[in-house]
């Protein structure tokens, strides 16, 4: 109930939406009560669509995906299959639990998009915060990808909106209960695994972000420059932490250019 009634749910059921449509909600990609997808597609189809997969945040705590159809809709109207999945949650599962959940979820939108009208050679991940950290893992550490059975190269670009990527040592609660019993603490860390032939990377975080504080973004972009990848940064003005997932929404878009930014920098990556 509390969840329901939370403030992001109140805008989830208030902000105006861009259109869409939703073409699988409720469906399942594993079992369990947090095993849920929801699917939108762009208002008008102009051939098989570049699939996104989009990931919330929420201190790998908290989230649910009924509270991101805003999300969803406005990256569907800028022409992606967008899919949203739950993933299991602390205290019921840590590091690396979740980061095999949300690769399970990757996996169900290959086998399902060409049926939903998307391409599944041309995939995208998209997160937000802690989303953001999990798109970031899946794209760069090959492992969780290939036990899903998913095959190598099969990720385009992905998309980090405020993501938290270089946070040695574990200094705080969130950290420490999620992570603290990994066997490699730098095994955790997304900032380990850039490489050349890593998918091209869209990094975004706002100046006045204190909760996920912008060397995150600046750490992960160096390393995946300096290792030959395509990256591109943007730290934009007067953004906080929420405001750079609350920039895709209609309301909060004139405050950036984010969506637009990143809509362009992953359909040119995804061949869109």
């Amino acid at each position: 109930m509390t969840s329901a009634c939370s403030p992001l749910s109140v805008f989830a059921t208030l902000t105006p939406k861009d259109a869409a449509k939703v073409e699988g909600r409720g469906s399942r990609y594993a079992a369990g009560p947090r095993g849920g997808i929801d699917v939108y597609a762009p208002p008008t189809a102009h051939g098989a669509a570049p699939v996104a997969v989009f990931f919330y945040g929420g201190s790998w705590d908290s989230g649910r995906r009924q509270n991101y159809g805003w999300a969803a809709r406005a990256l569907a109207a800028q022409g992606f299959l967008t899919i949203v999945p739950d993933y299991r949650l602390y205290p019921e599962v840590r590091f690396p639990s979740f980061l095999d959940d949300c690769a399970q979820a990757v996996r169900w939108a290959i086998d399902h998009a060409g049926a939903l009208g998307g391409d599944p050679k041309r995939i995208i991940l998209v997160g937000h915060s802690a989303g953001a950290y999990n798109a970031a893992m899946l794209a760069l550490d090959p492992r969780y990808l290939a036990a899903a059975g998913v095959a190598p190269g099969a990720v385009k670009a992905f998309a980090g909106l405020s993501g938290p990527y270089a946070f040695l040592p574990l200094d705080g609660p969130i950290t420490q209960r999620t992570f603290g019993e990994a066997a490699d603490l730098e095994a955790t860390q997304p900032t380990r695994y850039a490489r050349a032939d890593a998918p091209a990377a869209f990094l975004a975080t706002g100046d006045k972000d204190t909760t996920v504080y912008p060397r995150n973004t600046r750490k992960l972009a160096a390393a995946l420059r300096d290792a030959g990848a395509k990256v591109e940064e943007h730290h934009y003005a007067g953004l906080d932490h929420a405001g750079t997932v609350l920039a895709l929404s209609r309301p909060f878009r004139r405050k950036s250019t984010l969506l637009a930014d990143m809509a362009a920098f992953l359909k040119s990556a995804a061949g869109a």
